[in-house]
């Protein structure tokens, strides 16, 4: 299953909008997504699909989490993920 890492690049991490930026894209892929803290098991990763598992994972502005997706063009639909996190998505807001 493919992985990668990225670090949250909104303000406020990720909660209330960019949480629900990134499930919106994440559903639209039609992939299973999921996403963890850094160091977490991959039993603790969490449906990057769901607005409310995003904003309880806590990733705050720096903090790095780890994505994996199962399925065909999961290698490209993660580095388009990645990108997504790595901006800052209250930014783009304004």
């Amino acid at each position: 299953m493919p992985e990668r890492t990225a670090t949250i690049a909104s303000r406020v991490g990720l909660h209330a909008r960019p949480a629900s930026v990134f499930a919106e894209a994440v559903s639209q892929l039609g992939l299973e997504v999921t996403i963890a803290s850094e160091g977490a098991s991959p039993d603790e990763a969490l449906d990057a699909a769901s607005i409310l598992s995003l904003m309880s994972l806590g990733a705050s502005y720096g903090d790095v989490v780890v994505l994996r997706a199962d399925g065909s063009g999961s290698d490209q639909a993660l580095n388009r993920l990645v990108a997504l996190l790595e901006t800052d998505l209250d930014a783009e807001a304004h």
